[in-house]
């Protein structure tokens, strides 16, 4: 639930509240010069440097993954046995790209009159996610760990029913060594969101969601 001055997260089995969070409306503009700023240097990282990144996401994952698990089961409603394993997902993603990410990446011959011709994979910039409440975690990992491999920056408009977990994948990366900007989440709405598809900043965008999100 939003206010104009706070974010509730309520547990849907109880109906009580959990936290309160202060919504991100008025850091907007300064988020995004973060993330660009940050851009500009994580993209010259090695892939070695990214990867360890995602290397260390991965095993924060796994040594909180009862934490998140139950922040999950708290904000949404999964049962805590999925929501384990959903952890360890993630988990898997960040060690999978971090392990084959130089390879994916990695320059690929194409045919052509030229005496050599390649197709060359770049990062794009800061790339904007939108992203449902039913995976909390998963939903935003399956980007990130790809994006970030790739050089990309990133930034996470979540469900506005799962704060405390759109907060804590912030905490996970910045723990994990992701410089500052790299990846941030915004606890916004969606006509603030909507007006972020529309900034210059934004290089691509991400969505999951319904008819009416997209």
């Amino acid at each position: 639930m939003t206010t104009t001055e706070t974010i509730t997260s309520i547990n849907p089995a109880t109906g009580r509240p959990i936290a309160e969070y202060e919504p991100d409306e008025a850091r907007v503009d300064a988020a995004l010069d973060r993330s660009v700023a940050a851009f500009r240097d994580w993209r010259r990282q090695s892939s070695a440097t990214r990867a360890s990144v995602l290397t260390a996401a991965a095993h924060i994952l796994r040594d909180r993954q009862e934490e998140f698990a139950r922040l999950m089961t708290s904000e949404m409603g999964k049962p805590i046995g999925e929501a384990r394993s959903e952890v360890e997902k993630c988990a898997w993603a960040c060690d999978y790209f971090a392990e084959n990410g130089e390879h994916l990446l990695a320059p690929e011959p194409a045919p052509s009159d030229a005496s050599e011709s390649f197709v060359r994979f770049d990062p794009l910039g800061t790339v904007l996610a939108v992203m449902p409440w039913n995976f909390p975690f998963w939903q935003v990992f399956r980007f990130a760990a790809p994006a970030l491999m790739a050089g990309n920056a990133g930034i996470l408009k979540h469900a506005s029913n799962v704060p405390g977990c759109s907060r804590a994948i912030e905490e996970i990366f910045r723990e994990a060594g992701a410089p500052e900007g790299v990846f941030q989440s915004l606890l916004i709405g969606a006509q603030t969101a909507t007006s972020l598809v529309a900034d210059d900043r934004i290089a691509a965008v991400t969505l999951t969601g319904s008819e009416a999100a997209g």
